[in-house]
């Protein structure tokens, strides 16, 4: 089984899939998977294969309404990734500032 941040890179990687999401979240309400379908120039199935990527990383939430179903974005796993980041930000801070150091001690 995949872990989270391996599942969220994977969701965010393709363009596609960003572009779901960006929609999602900007929308004033859920979308169905037809209104989303309608935005792309792709089958309404290869959206139906995104979302569930989407979904997997917990990034969409569905709901079932009789027939159709709509979709949410869920911003909060993307804070996962933010983590991750801040991680080797942090990192790469402190050994550039390590760099200049040694570097200002040698002049």
């Amino acid at each position: 089984m995949q872990d989270k941040i391996t599942k969220l890179f994977k969701a965010i990687a393709d363009p596609t899939r960003r572009d779901i999401f960006h929609a999602l979240v900007i929308a004033t309400s859920a979308l169905s998977i037809t209104q989303i379908s309608n935005q792309f120039e792709i089958s309404r199935q290869g959206v139906t294969k995104h979302i569930k990527t989407l979904q997997e990383a917990g990034l969409v939430v569905i709901d079932a309404q009789g027939r159709e179903r709509f979709c949410n974005a869920n911003t909060k796993p993307l804070q996962e990734i933010n983590k991750w980041l801040q991680f080797y930000s942090q990192f790469w801070d402190n050994s550039l500032q390590n760099l200049g150091n040694y570097l200002n001690s040698k002049t």
